[in-house]
């Protein structure tokens, strides 16, 4: 998958990505929540300083700043952060964004305590060679002791089944009732799908229908560990959803002193 495309992608969901959750900021403050308690449970109460290499349009991002930490947002589409800062900015928060590779970040060695890359952004990776660059410039910018919060969907069970869609999702906003929904088609190889994310957006007493494509790659928490642990992370360990609540696996791991 070209990295435009995964930037077009993204620039064309920014406008309407909080559709996806029935209440953007309840979700906002939920998601804080938890990966906040993960951070605590490591570092300590803090606040810390924390980069969102994925921050989206900040679901992740705002809710930890609105919690007191210093957070800097990236990510690959310059639209989703722009959106990113000012929301932040609309809830009397601060969200320094920026538009950035995963792969090339633009931080100075050392910088953050935490580095976060959430919501299944880094399966977008469709190589090891690049996720494994990923994983080692998230290292690079992390103090000794760091932590570092991956995010994905479960594909272990995924990629046993081969599901072909998810359910719809019903959010109202102020033009009334959007639906999204998904359809996922599975290449030969097993690991990877195409994604097609509709929108279905009310218009004049009709709907509306958007859709966005992107390609995953569906890593298997032991891929996911190998790679982590090959960047040079240690203390890997998974959270599952049923045991802090979060709607995604979480990776944690630690950034050992050189």
């Amino acid at each position: 998958m070209p990295e435009s495309s995964v930037r077009d992608f993204y620039d064309d969901l920014a406008r309407d990505y909080h559709t996806m959750f029935r209440d953007w900021d309840v979700s906002m403050a939920h998601q804080a929540e938890v990966l906040g308690g993960l951070v605590r449970r490591t570092l300590g109460a803090g606040p810390h300083e924390v980069l969102d290499c994925s921050c989206g349009i900040g679901t992740q991002a705002i809710g930890l700043a609105l919690a007191g930490h210093r957070v800097v947002g990236s990510d690959l589409s310059p639209v989703a952060a722009a959106r990113a800062a000012a929301e932040a900015a609309a809830r009397g928060s601060r969200l320094p964004a920026a538009a950035a590779d995963m792969r090339r970040l633009p931080f100075k060695d050392t910088s953050f305590d935490v580095v976060l890359c959430a919501d299944n952004s880094l399966p977008h990776l469709l190589s090891g060679e690049d996720v494994r660059a990923a994983l080692v410039g998230m290292r690079r910018v992390l103090r000794d002791d760091g932590l570092l919060l991956i995010t994905v969907r479960a594909y272990d069970e995924m990629r046993r089944t081969r599901p072909t869609g998810a359910p719809p999702q019903v959010s109202q906003t102020p033009e009334g009732r959007v639906i999204t929904f998904q359809l996922w088609h599975w290449h030969e190889d097993g690991e990877r799908y195409d994604l097609e994310h509709f929108q279905l957006v009310p218009a004049e007493g009709t709907w509306r229908v958007r859709v966005h494509r992107s390609t995953y790659w569906a890593l298997t928490p032991a891929q996911l560990t190998g790679f982590v642990t090959e960047a040079g992370f240690t203390d890997v360990t998974w959270h599952s959803p049923a045991s802090n609540g979060y709607y995604q696996p979480v990776l944690t791991a630690r950034a050992p002193a050189a």
